[in-house]
Formats: C-alpha cells, structure tokens, sequence
C-alpha cells in the first residue's frame, strides 16, 4: 500500500518532487528526468511513471530559470529515443517468452495485449500515436519488435513520435507553466493533462464493449 501510495503521489504532485529534486540536486536533474523517461518508455514494467505531466512541469521549471529549455529538450528526447529503443530490443529478443508471464503488479499482461490489438490496426503509426497515450506508450516498442519490424523503420517512426511528443509539452509548460492561474492550480492542470492523455483509451474501450455487445 506504501508504495501504490507513492506511486499515486508522484504522479499526481510531480511538480512538489520535481521542484525539490531541482532545489536539492540543481544540474543533476537532467539526469534525474532521463532517468525518468527513459524508464518509463524503455521497461515494461514501469509504465507507472509520469510522463506527460512531467515534460509540462519540467518546462515550467526552466522558464523560471531552474533549467536550459534546448538542453532540457534535447535530454528528454535522448532519453524517448534510448527508453523505446531499449524496449524495442527486449521485445524483439525475449517477447515471445515473456508472453507466456501471468498478470501481476510487475507486468501488466492486459496492457499488453491491448497495445497488441491497437498495433494490429494502426501498425507502425502506432509508434507515434503511443507518445499521448499512458501505459499503451510504454508497450508499443516492445510490440513493434516482438512482430518483428524493421529497426530501421521502427527508428523512423520512434525519432518522430519522440519529437512530436517532447518538444510541444515542454514548451507548453515553459510558456504557460508559471501563468499564475496554472500555476496556483498546478496540481488541478496536471489531472486534468492525466485525464486527457487517457482519454483515448477510455474511448477505445467504449469502441471494444460496443463490438462486444453488437458481437454477442
């Protein structure tokens, strides 16, 4: 329960952790937020950590002056590139073995097999599109290598998807992060960023129910 709590309140106040990381630790923070991202784009089984919201808030910190915005930019998107890279290869190396794992708080075997059935509609546009959605983005590299695409082409759409996905939400923060009414209500923009970054989820499996329903 500790840690599902911490879990929670990472996610959901990740402009408290990120603002005392940044006054405790100062330019080791880009080392901190690579750290971050890489693991939750790059290990299937951390899919937990935040992303959308920590791209906004990262950006916000450094129009305050905590942060170089290119630098901070180009960290994070080494660090998508590296994170889906990285899940690519353990996909397409051990996929099919780890396939055969039970569901459990470590691996989510459901998450998995929804990225699974979106990657057989989308394809390799699944790569980009994963970037906005939780949990499906920290899947679809290891699909995409466990059905076996090309790297090259992989790394097309993965260097893409990563400039698509850093560079707009870290401006977003640095041009709008300390206008006082986002920043008074940090905590309430970073749900609501939450909550509009699994909105397509949401409405793919109202699309899936519906089939069902129709199906049956």
């Amino acid at each position: 329960m500790e840690y599902l709590a911490f879990t929670v309140d990472l996610v959901l106040h990740v402009d408290r952790h990120l603002a005392e990381l940044l006054a405790n630790y100062g330019n080791w923070i880009y080392a901190i937020l690579f750290l971050i991202v890489f693991c939750e784009t790059g290990l299937v089984v951390t899919p937990f950590l935040p992303g959308d919201s920590l791209l906004f808030v990262a950006g916000a910190l450094a129009a305050g002056g905590g942060m170089d915005p290119g630098v901070l930019i180009t960290v994070l998107f080494v660090a998508a590139v590296a994170g889906d890279s990285l899940n690519y290869t353990i996909g397409n190396r051990f996929g099919g073995r780890m396939l055969q794992w039970p569901d459990s708080r470590l691996f989510n075997r459901r998450a998995l097999e929804r990225t699974r059935e979106f990657y057989e509609r989308h394809g390799g546009k699944t790569i980009i599109i994963a970037r906005f959605m939780p949990i499906i983005r920290t899947f679809a590299p290891f699909v995409a290598g466990m059905a076996a695409m090309r790297y090259p082409r992989f790394l097309s759409f993965n260097v893409l998807g990563a400039a698509l996905w850093v560079g707009p939400l870290v401006m977003a923060g640095y041009w709008f992060g300390n206008l006082p009414l986002i920043k008074n209500n940090l905590t309430l923009v970073i749900f609501g960023i939450i909550l509009l970054s699994l909105l397509p989820l949401f409405v793919g499996w109202l699309r899936h129910r519906a089939a069902s329903v129709g199906a049956g």
